[in-house]
């Protein structure tokens, strides 16, 4: 009997006294793409995300004069096309027959539960493991992080112009970079650093330098001015999946930065073949991932 559970995290298995087996031999990491992601869930084929450049300053108008009239303009538009991932496995006719069931299913349903949460880690961490690589560009051209992205204004960046490995002063320059960001149109924003990503090998370095009271790693008791001006609230997240060991990155408040888009929850499925009478279970999930303003981070490839 075909059987389907769908879930938001993981697949369960509708097999009789599976979930008393949901435990896996090794401890997972918590969900870490929610803290760089913004999630949302699509009814679509496809999620479309269009800029609009709005207006530009105000001219001085002469008395007597007529007011001077400004156009919005498109900007880039971002596609989000989701994709379907998915995997299983077989329990054979003979293993059920001879009671293998309870040892050999339930062990492959936890390594199956477990490929599937590391699928979804790894593809939306590889956004931030290419933000750099110019072969992955997004809806104006340029790779994630760049010193040099178009604008009606002229380019712009969120990229340290010379690239930094993480240190008080070099998060201190992102900082500045952040608190001078402008629109489109050349206007400043309000945009704000919200959370420090690392990889674990720079997850202590990190803590130290965020959390210190007074200046990290010196004996001068000036304060610590990240923390004092109350900057970084979300503090520092670290990404296990990150594949550069000295890249570092800082998620801001721009609405629609980095998404994830989920257009079907995993899901899984259990059902037995009839010519060969194995028992098939599978899972699948479908989702997008990307970045619509490159305003949601800022980050550097270390030195």
């Amino acid at each position: 009997m075909a059987g389907v559970i769908t879930t938001g995290n993981h697949p369960k298995a509708l097999w009789p006294g599976m979930r008393k087996f949901w435990g896996r031999e090794y401890n997972e990491h918590p969900l870490e793409y929610t803290q760089i992601f913004e999630v949302e869930r699509s009814e679509k084929n496809y999620e479309e995300d269009t800029e609009v450049t709005g207006f530009g300053l105000a001219p001085v108008k002469a008395q007597a004069g007529a007011v001077s009239y400004d156009s919005e303009s498109q900007g880039p538009t971002k596609r989000y096309t989701h994709i379907t991932y998915g995997l299983g496995y077989i329990v054979t006719r003979e293993e059920l027959e001879d009671n293998l069931y309870e040892v050999v299913s339930k062990r492959r349903i936890k390594a199956l539960a477990f490929s599937i949460r590391q699928t979804e880690e790894i593809v939306a961490a590889n956004v931030l493991n290419r933000a750099f690589n110019s072969s992955y560009t997004g809806a104006d051209g340029k790779e994630l992080c760049a010193t040099d992205h178009p604008t009606v204004s002229g380019t712009q960046q969120n990229e340290l112009s010379t690239a930094a490995d993480l240190s008080e002063a070099s998060l201190e320059d992102m900082m500045i970079q952040i608190m001078q960001a402008q629109n489109s149109r050349g206007l400043r924003i309000s945009l704000m650093p919200k959370k420090l990503i690392v990889p674990p090998q720079l997850a202590f370095d990190a803590e130290r330098i965020v959390k210190s009271t007074l200046q990290p790693g010196t004996a001068n008791n000036d304060v610590n001015a990240l923390k004092s001006m109350g900057l970084l609230t979300g503090g520092v997240a670290v990404n296990h999946y990150l594949t550069d060991s000295d890249a570092w990155f800082v998620t801001t408040n721009a609405p629609n930065g980095l998404m994830r888009f989920t257009r079907r929850d995993t899901e899984f499925k259990q059902d037995n073949d009839f010519d060969t009478e194995n028992a098939k279970a599978k899972s699948t999930l479908r989702f997008s991932v990307g970045w619509t303003d490159w305003r949601g981070i800022f980050g550097t490839p270390g030195a």
